[in-house]
Formats: structure tokens, sequence, C-alpha cells
């Protein structure tokens, strides 16, 4: 599944990536004709009863991307919001936990706590994606 999306990176066409919130969302995407699917953060939370910005716990977000990555034969890249925790090493336990649910992909926010929260300091971000790569 992950050469799957990264071929689909380098396809002469731009990637779609529909945001799937449930495994119902994901199945009606992947019937409707997409190659990938992508989860969004804001949706998952909101099925949960959370607001968007890390209110939901990584646990109950990885739960949410393995329904769905079960749900559907395609590539899942999963949304991880900032990482749900300050240091690199939340971020690649995080990645980590998200991978072992099903998803081949994945990305992180640049924002503390949403997408209005303040951005993130740039080194510290690197760091954060340093830490999420070494994971393998």
């Amino acid at each position: 599944m992950a050469e799957r999306l990264r071929a689909l990176h380098h396809a002469p066409l731009p990637l779609v990536l529909p945001n799937a919130w449930d495994a119902a969302s994901a199945l009606i995407f992947a019937r409707a004709g997409a190659k990938a699917i992508a989860t969004t953060s804001a949706g998952i939370a909101a099925t949960l009863g959370y607001p968007d910005g890390q209110h939901i716990t990584p646990q109950e977000m990885t739960a949410a991307v393995a329904r769905i990555a079960t749900a559907v034969d395609l590539p899942v890249s999963a949304d991880l919001e900032a990482g749900y925790g300050d240091t690199p090493q939340d971020a690649a336990a995080t990645a980590r936990a998200a991978l072992d649910a099903g998803a081949v992909g994945l990305n992180l926010e640049d924002t503390t706590d949403s997408s209005e929260g303040p951005v993130i300091d740039a080194e510290r971000q690197a760091q954060k994606i340093r830490a999420v790569r070494a994971i393998g």
C-alpha cells in the first residue's frame, strides 16, 4: 500500500485525497473511484464529540484510522494533527501507532493546537519530522 501511495504522488495527474471521518465515508469514497484516502482529524474528532485541535486522544484517533484502513483496499494517509504531544518522541509514537493501525502515510500540522493556533518553531517541527522518519 505504501508503494501504491508513493506512486500516486509521482503520477502525471494530481493526487486527490478525499478525507474520510469513518469507515462508511471511506467506503463511499472508494466506491466513487478514489485511488487513496486521507483521514480528517477534525471530522474524526467531531464524530466522537470533540472539537478540532488535539482534543481527541491519540488512541481514539488511531482506532478511527484502523477502522478506516480496514474498511478499504486503498492506501490510507492519516491526519495526526500536531502529533499529540509536545515532543518529537510523542509525534513518533503517534506515527508508529497510525502505521500499526494500517495507515501508510501521514501528515503533521505545524501548529500547536489547531489550524488557527500558533505556528510551531521551524526547528521544533523539523525535529518532529526527523523523529517520525526515524521510525522507518
